[in-house]
């Protein structure tokens, strides 16, 4: 296909799909002419990765060539699952530091928790994993607002998560290729968050729901006459 139909295709404008193809995003098409080149499925593979990466993902053109690199030389599914993981930001929100000396215990502290989470666990991370530091930072943070998530409560929602990655790593199996299955994790770990938080919100509301329901049945026949 030409690059016109390649940009009907894939909804990519010809500018962008040049512009990625200068930046080395986009391998060059077939040439057939001195102006002209053909492009085949690869290419529209390739620029469907490459929205994922820079929409859902929120990447830079120079992080996202860092991921696709990474994607190309994995051998394995989990190599390529791997280098898209550690590529996406890892969202935490983070208060500014109000007293360093508190900052400093408060990072210990959530720094110990954490590595005590992954060893109850036994989960084989390294301690320079984003993920870590990441969870690191959000316990810090709740420990400002005086929240009790210690080891020992947080591994009830370990387990969970952990049926959560084996459900996505069930999913990923069936991709065979790796630009496919690399669409596929930029798409799963972009908006599974917003969806898993949706799905605890849903829970909770049909759980507080049907409390308040109870609770009212017994108001109705507490007052009921005998």
């Amino acid at each position: 296909m030409k690059i016109s139909e390649l940009s009907r295709t894939t909804g990519v404008p010809v500018a962008s799909i040049k512009y990625f193809r200068r930046e080395g995003l986009l391998p060059a098409g077939r040439a057939t002419a001195a102006t002209l080149a053909e492009y085949g499925d690869e290419h529209v593979q390739r620029l469907r990765l490459i929205k994922a990466l820079t929409t859902l993902g929120g990447l830079s053109i120079a992080a996202t060539r860092e991921v696709l690199t990474a994607v190309d030389r994995a051998d394995s599914a989990d190599g390529t699952l791997k280098a898209i993981s550690y590529a996406l930001p890892v969202p935490v929100a983070q208060a500014p530091a109000v007293d360093e000396d508190e900052e400093a215990r408060a990072g210990a502290a959530a720094a110990a928790d954490v590595a005590g989470l992954v060893a109850a666990m036994d989960w084989r991370i390294p301690a320079t994993s984003p993920h870590v530091r990441g969870l690191t930072t959000a316990l810090r943070e709740l420990r400002r607002l005086d929240a009790d998530y210690r080891p020992e409560r947080l591994v009830a929602y370990a387990e969970l998560a952990r049926s959560i990655a084996r459900l996505d790593l069930e999913r990923a199996a069936a991709f065979e290729d790796a630009p496919s299955l690399a669409e596929q994790a930029v798409v799963v770990l972009a908006l599974s968050g917003p969806m898993l938080e949706l799905l605890r919100r849903l829970a909770q509301e049909d759980l507080v729901r049907r409390r308040t329901t109870f609770e009212d049945s017994e108001d109705v026949g507490a007052d009921a006459p005998a």
